[in-house]
């Protein structure tokens, strides 16, 4: 946990001005409850084209909320930075539940993966919000860089593992309904 620490002074140290303090309270508002991922979900659901990996960001995003936020984040019950150094000058206000993994880094990299793997090109958008949403945890105090870690990693593997399976289910599911003229 050493590390965790010194990573978040190295940060504040190097990092902050005023111009940050602005910025990050702003692009981690991005991820806040999801967010900006159930917008772009809900965006490529209703577009015909988009529809199945609209589908996909959701419920991947779902799977994270049940996974991350309500079984790890109570299983592991990790006290935040802020809660421990309670000397920190806050930006935001202090989140109320616990610190591992970072819900807002899962989120984003959920959706990134799933939206990256369906379109590579729209990875050069997703990815780069991603990254953002997750450094400013760390920046505003209120996620330790192993949080952010443990939130990526998870969220690589929701998903990865919701865009293969549920590619997989929905191809079946559609080529039941085609065997059967359901579907032209």
């Amino acid at each position: 946990m050493a590390i965790d620490w010194t990573i978040l002074d190295k940060i504040q140290s190097m990092l902050s001005s005023g111009f940050m303090d602005w910025l990050m309270p702003r692009i981690t508002m991005l991820g806040n409850a999801g967010a900006i991922w159930i917008v772009i979900g809900v965006v490529l659901l209703i577009s015909k084209k988009h529809r199945k990996i609209g589908f996909l960001v959701l419920v991947g995003l779902l799977l994270g909320l049940i996974i991350g936020n309500g079984i790890l984040k109570n299983l592991v019950a990790r006290p935040r930075p802020c809660w421990l150094d309670t000397e920190f000058n806050m930006l935001i206000s202090v989140p109320k539940d616990y610190s591992f993994p970072s819900g807002h880094t899962q989120a984003s990299v959920i959706a990134a993966t799933i939206i990256t793997l369906y379109r590579k090109e729209w990875g050069w958008i997703v990815i780069p919000l991603a990254a953002g949403i997750a450094f400013s945890r760390l920046y505003l105090y209120v996620h330790f860089p192993t949080d952010v870690l443990g939130g990526a990693v998870l969220g690589v593997i929701i998903g990865m593992a919701t865009y293969y399976t549920g590619n997989r289910i929905i191809s079946a599911f559609i080529a039941k309904k085609q065997n059967r003229g359901e579907i032209l």
